[in-house]
């Protein structure tokens, strides 16, 4: 057991699922905050227990090449950043790394790599921001909680947020001590402000701010709307209330002030209705490509049936619709669904219907009244789907499950379960919504053992990015694809048709035994290669 307050020197080995540094010092797991794998460096323990320690780095004694100067000067206190400390490469290797090793660990697979959609930008993409409330020496003041605690640390300027939204906070903390609003303390359970909430569309500009407050209304409030209506793009006020103890940051009734109550914003190409409470993810330009490479793995067509499970205010489901037959989106919170509805109608969309309840609970009365479900789309929160949703997606048996997740653990752990009921993962991808922060997007394809057939496939990284041929290189292949069919495909597909067709493989072209990674290709992906092959020539009718 090591010694509390003892200096240590270690090198960090790995990393936490939250981005901490792990070192090992004297056989004992010790966490360290803002390392980077591959330093060495001198550590401070602050907490020591029999198997395992915090500690903080008192000194680098190797630095890695990709530790950077923090951009933010609040981020060593802030509890909304992760990755500060390092490059964007590091941070993302480290994502994907991540996913990888839980699919391995958790669901028994053997990926060697796994690919990630980087952001093109850390900066100003979040487009929610919500602020606790606090005050200081008289002065109410909003900001973000200190990691670990329930402290607000003050910050004028959120580099992750756009500058419209540190505009309506100040905005609103100038009126609150101006008109002498109490901000609320959650010991006591005192106070009105709990947090300024403020979401802003990205394509839209609209503005909705929203002010949680521990009662129902607030002093004067034409004032806070006038000085509001500075912010470019500001478009409603709404109150929320939130009377309740506890951490939860909406309350459930809402009283609009000022507008309509909801801002719009385009998403795939549709429009949707946003309220305070409808899910919307917070990154636009990363979110769009994550339900992109989600509905290119659903494959549908013009005669299947789709069930989107917790759909939110409909994005998946309605950008679904003008391919499949009929889609069924199910989602738990009543506004996200009354908004969904709103979004097929504002939409033109006539082939989605929208249902209000538990994913589980409702497939599963969907599938007793018959509803065939052809793919199914799960976009679970944190904890992942529950027992019920399990057994409703291997009753239905789709022949394809799209699983979009926000925690690689609890993805990995229901690909087990859905393995189990016959399954077998066919893709990975993750995709990175949140730049700087430890959270990341995955979406995988899921296909029944009985309607595809599964192929061992051994791959050379280097290789693929060789020819195809004497005649057609893997990009002119995927170019002509994606020209004719509107479909991408990967170096893997590609180089896995070849192996069905005989071509010939260059030398080292397969990797050793053991390191074989199993893979499916889509039907209609790989009409589309064999198409391209006749068309350079590769093979013949």
């Amino acid at each position: 057991m090591l010694i509390k307050n003892q200096i240590y020197e270690a090198e960090i080995v790995d990393y936490t699922t939250e981005g901490q540094g792990i070192a090992k010092v004297e056989g004992c797991t010790v966490f360290v905050p803002n390392a980077i794998v591959g330093e060495k460096v001198r550590l401070r323990i602050e907490k020591a227990a029999k198997t395992w320690a915090a500690g903080k780095i008192v000194e680098l004694l190797e630095r890695s090449p990709h530790r950077v100067n923090r951009e933010c000067p609040v981020a060593k206190l802030c509890g909304g950043c992760d990755f500060w400390h390092m490059d964007y490469e590091e941070e993302t290797r480290l994502k994907a790394d991540r996913v990888r090793q839980c699919l391995n660990r958790l669901a028994g697979e053997n990926l060697q790599t796994l690919p990630i959609l980087s952001a093109p930008t850390c900066l100003a993409y979040r487009n929610k921001a919500q602020y606790p409330v606090s005050v200081k020496k008289g002065k109410a003041y909003a900001g973000f909680f200190k990691a670990g605690t329930h402290d607000v640390i003050e910050n004028e300027r959120c580099l992750i947020l756009p500058p419209e939204s540190d505009a309506v906070k100040q905005l609103v903390i100038d009126y609150v001590n101006q008109f002498h609003v109490m901000p609320y303390n959650e010991k006591e359970h005192k106070g009105l402000l709990r947090h300024i909430y403020v979401r802003r569309g990205a394509v839209s500009g609209q503005i909705l701010v929203c002010l949680v407050l521990n009662g129902r209304r607030i002093p004067k409030p034409e004032v806070l709307i006038e000085r509001l209506k500075k912010v470019q793009g500001f478009t409603t006020l709404v109150i929320s209330v939130n009377t309740k103890v506890g951490n939860s940051i909406l309350g459930d009734e809402f009283i609009t002030l000022y507008g309509p109550g909801y801002i719009e914003d385009t998403l795939c190409g549709l429009t949707f209705r946003l309220s305070p409470r409808s899910f919307y993810q917070v990154n636009h330009h990363q979110a769009q490509r994550l339900y992109e490479a989600a509905i290119t793995r659903t494959g549908i067509t013009k005669d299947d049936t789709v069930l989107d499970l917790y759909c939110g205010v409909g994005t998946i489901t309605l950008a679904m619709a003008k391919a499949a037959g009929r889609v069924i989106g199910v989602e738990v919170i009543e506004q996200a669904v009354e908004d969904a509805r709103d979004n097929a109608k504002r939409n033109g969309i006539e082939n989605a219907e929208f249902f209000c309840g538990d994913a589980g609970q409702a497939a599963l009365e969907l599938e007793k009244q018959g509803v065939k479900a052809d793919v199914v789309v799960v976009d679970p929160p944190r904890k992942g789907l529950n027992a019920d949703t399990i057994e409703a997606l291997a009753r239905f048996a789709a022949r394809r499950i799209v699983y979009v997740s926000c925690d690689p653990a609890t993805l990995a752990r229901d690909v087990a379960l859905l393995k189990e009921r016959g399954y077998v993962l066919s893709d990975a991808l993750a995709v990175d919504l949140f730049p700087r922060c430890a959270h990341v997007e995955t979406v995988i394809l899921l296909s029944r053992k009985d309607v595809y057939e599964r192929i061992k496939f051994d791959v050379n990284v280097e290789d693929l990015q060789g020819r195809a041929s004497s005649t057609a290189t893997y990009s002119e292949i995927k170019a002509y694809i994606l020209e004719k069919y509107g479909l991408k495909v990967s170096s893997l597909y590609i180089a896995q048709i070849k192996d069905k067709c005989g071509f010939e493989k260059r030398d080292n072209y397969n990797i050793g035994e053991g390191k074989s990674k199993e893979l499916i290709c889509p039907p209609e992906k790989e009409q589309a290669i064999m198409d391209a092959f006749r068309h350079f020539g590769m093979i013949r009718d």
